[in-house]
């Protein structure tokens, strides 16, 4: 049977092992979304990860939706990311970047000389985000214009080509957890009536079409798509027909022959059964005219079920998001079955080292296994915590 401890190849890139760390917001971007110094120390110590998904990033001024996450937009930006990938590659690691545009997640503050946040819809989102104020209600979209929708699309395409230039190995499409393109792709959200909304074939073409101007600039072998088909999260409501819509999306990308997909089950950061879904269904849509294309789960899985999704096939990569917080060997750990350490989640958003470079590896940690500054025991399976602010998990 193959091993979570496996190597695999699928696209371009060839991890040592199928452990990926997850995308994780940290929130320690400088005024000018400029990636922290210690990003690059943050992300090697975290390079034997079969596949590092960075941060979410976001692809424009006008794609921002958290004080302080980074950018991929500005040549300070890419030259930032370079460090960084650097820093990986001489572990030994790969490294993607998640491309991000929030839509509605937003607030005037965030964004530049106060514009409203854009999405397919107008209906504002009953969900905070993070500002300079701490957490307050999201700001009220406006619907995106038919005419505007090119311009987006190419703010993606330019973003990957950034990406490539600050080293990345590839980028992964942030298509999940009620931001833009969940914003189109669910009726729960889009209410467009033009050739955008109303059915699944147009409310998958926007989402599409960004997929597509990416492949076409870096390669499908470089290309990943993230999804979470029922997540309730940032106010993203069920699809009246979740399965059917999403299997029809992946039938659509199959032409491409994606990389890989990343699939959040179940709620991000929260209860694996919030709906009924057939994640096998799913990859078997991927599988289908991708049988080399990765697919990748995550949400909850601990030690005992990495390895059985990877033995038994039902995944060819597991994702794992805090507990890489706590744990920057996290993959030493799986392998000899070594005692967790817990994070805390007062440091998870902004700050600088602490809580952030500071968790010692296994063979220099305290011996009760716990990190510095933490005392209370958290269990060794990804749970659901609550962040510093009691609103999100730091979740990508």
């Amino acid at each position: 049977m193959t091993s979570l401890f496996d190597p695999i190849h699928f696209g371009a890139i060839t991890a040592a092992n199928r452990i990926a760390m997850a995308p994780l917001t940290r929130n320690r971007a400088d005024a000018a979304r400029v990636p922290s110094p210690l990003a690059a120390t943050y992300y090697a110590q975290r390079a034997t990860a079969g596949l590092i998904v960075s941060e979410a990033t976001q692809i424009s001024a006008l794609g921002q939706g958290y004080l302080a996450t980074p950018g991929i937009y500005t040549r300070a930006q890419v030259a930032a990311w370079r460090v960084v990938t650097d820093a990986v590659h001489a572990q030994a690691g790969k490294i993607v970047l998640q491309l991000w545009h929030v839509g509605r997640i937003s607030h005037l503050s965030l964004l530049p000389d106060g514009e409203q946040p854009v999405s397919s819809t107008a209906r504002r989102a009953n969900t905070k985000t993070f500002t300079a104020k701490g957490f307050e209600d999201v700001s009220a979209p406006r619907a995106l214009r038919l005419d505007e929708l090119p311009g987006i699309v190419a703010e993606y395409r330019t973003a990957a080509r950034n990406a490539m230039d600050a080293g990345f190995d590839g980028v992964e499409v942030h298509g999940a957890n009620g931001y833009l393109l969940d914003q189109f792709l669910r009726d729960s959200i889009n209410d467009r009536t033009d050739a955008y909304g109303g059915p699944a074939e147009n409310r998958v073409r926007f989402p599409l079409e960004v997929m597509q101007a990416i492949c076409a600039e870096i390669g499908a072998e470089r290309t990943g798509l993230r999804l979470s088909p029922v997540t309730p999260s940032n106010d993203a409501g069920q699809d009246s027909d979740a399965q059917g819509l999403f299997n029809y999306f992946v039938e659509r990308l199959a032409p491409l022959r994606l990389a890989f997909i990343h699939v959040v089950e179940g709620a991000t950061g929260g209860p694996r059964d919030v709906a009924q879904f057939d994640y096998a269904e799913l990859r078997a849509c991927f599988k289908a005219n991708n049988e080399q294309g990765a697919w990748i789960v995550n949400n909850g899985y601990d030690r005992a079920m990495a390895l059985g999704a990877v033995a038994y096939g039902y995944a060819d990569m597991v994702a794992f998001g805090k507990l890489f917080i706590s744990n920057p060997d996290l993959v030493h750990r799986l392998k000899i079955d070594a005692p967790l350490a817990p994070w805390h989640t007062e440091t998870f958003y902004g700050g600088g080292a602490a809580g952030y470079i500071d968790y010692p590896p296994l063979q220099t940690a305290p011996l009760e296994g716990t990190p510095p500054q933490t005392s209370s025991p958290q269990p060794s399976s990804p749970q659901p915590s609550s962040p510093r602010h009691g609103e999100r998990a730091p979740v990508s």
